[in-house]
């Protein structure tokens, strides 16, 4: 969803998405992809240079399938701003197939239900982890996904300046868990909470 190439969000851990759902409707927000499964899988050189030096290449299944690449981040005050490459794609098993001949490895998988909000030039993602539920705000500039944040009740200042997967390996080392997929069979049974992440919950009334 990021223009030109460049992605600007911040990710915001919140106890219930009802009441942000509530506040987007108030403002006008447009539901663009409702709430549905989300399938990654996030792919590696074998000897993990991507990782290394802080890029993403992923295939995704959601409401289209879609190859992603995103550069190292730079972080401004809680936001990160990276580059973002992304295409359509027409069979996600062709696609798979394609990546790993090319010599890329899948090193890890996670699952996430995500419902997609438009507001103007901004995307709002409600995404429900196995771990937790979490706002995700995309804008054109750093500004507008703080504004955005305080007109939703989230304090801009708890954004998450990690990846879900780098959230998920910060509870493995807390919780000891043994599994190395976020699925929500992994899960099941398991609560975990934002400071098994090092975050905090981020709304402002609460």
């Amino acid at each position: 969803m990021s223009k030109n190439n460049q992605e600007i969000e911040a990710k915001f851990a919140v106890r219930d998405l009802a009441p942000i759902q509530a506040r987007l409707l108030e403002l006008g927000a447009v539901c663009i992809a409702p709430r549905q499964m989300e399938f990654n899988l996030r792919y590696d050189t074998p000897d993990g240079h991507l990782s290394e030096t802080g890029q993403v290449l992923r295939l995704r299944r959601y409401d289209d399938i879609r190859m992603t690449y995103k550069g190292p981040g730079v972080r401004n005050e809680g936001v990160l701003e990276r580059v973002e490459i992304e295409t359509t794609l027409g069979d996600f098993d062709s696609a798979r197939l394609i990546i790993e001949h090319l010599g890329y490895t899948p090193i890890f998988l996670y699952e996430k239900y995500r419902a997609v909000w438009q507001l103007g030039e901004n995307h709002v993602m409600l995404d429900e982890m196995p771990f937790g539920n979490f706002v995700e705000i995309e804008s054109p500039n750093a500004e507008g996904v703080r504004a955005l944040a305080r007109q939703l009740g989230l304090d801009p200042y708890t954004s998450i300046p990690a990846s879900y997967q780098a959230l998920f390996e910060r509870a493995k080392v807390t919780r000891r868990l043994t599994f190395n997929d976020i699925t929500f069979a992994n899960f099941t049974g398991i609560s975990i909470a934002p400071e098994d992440f090092q975050a905090e919950f981020a709304e402002e009334s609460a």
